[in-house]
């Protein structure tokens, strides 16, 4: 995508104070038309920059309150098919590619530790994983959020510069 304009950028920020605001609600608020909310929204989907409109949705109330970082290291060549292998795996949350010691860091929940233990064991199962590290999530101390990135970027040409050759 190209740079992200004063529009984009407030209507962007507008989501972010409102991530369920509806297009009619964003145009009052910003003081445009319907259509060119909903034809900005559009434009802003199509070039990725929204990853999902899945419902963030608490595992607690699935009866999953545990939840843990598992630090998986792989032979390089099994890579692909292990992430596969991991992907099937319904405890597992999230799962990040990493660079250095570690190869992939899964979020995982789990009814207890019994079931964590042997969420960890599958991992582990599977051939070509080499060793998994496992610690507690005791807690979320700053969740996702773009809103600090938004009023930077606003304030910061260089910024939305290097977000346009980034596109």
């Amino acid at each position: 995508m190209g740079s992200l304009d004063r529009v984009d950028l407030e209507l962007l920020s507008a989501l972010a104070d409102d991530h369920r605001a509806t297009v009619v609600a964003l145009a009052d608020r910003l003081g445009l038309s319907r259509n060119t909310v909903q034809a900005r929204m559009l434009r802003l989907e199509r070039s990725g920059v929204f990853h999902s409109y899945e419902r963030a949705m608490s595992t607690k109330a699935l009866g999953l309150p545990i939840e843990a970082m598992v630090s998986v290291m792989v032979r390089q060549a099994d890579l692909p098919r292990i992430t596969t292998a991991i992907a099937e795996i319904p405890e597992v949350v999230q799962a990040h590619g990493m660079s250095g010691e570690v190869d992939l860091l899964v979020r995982v929940v789990a009814r207890d530790t019994q079931h964590l233990f042997d969420v960890d064991a599958r991992i582990l199962a599977i051939e070509g994983v080499e060793r998994t590290e496992t610690s507690l999530v005791m807690g979320e101390v700053i969740g996702y959020r773009v809103r600090p990135l938004l009023e930077v970027s606003s304030r910061d040409p260089a910024l939305r510069e290097a977000a346009r050759r980034e596109s």
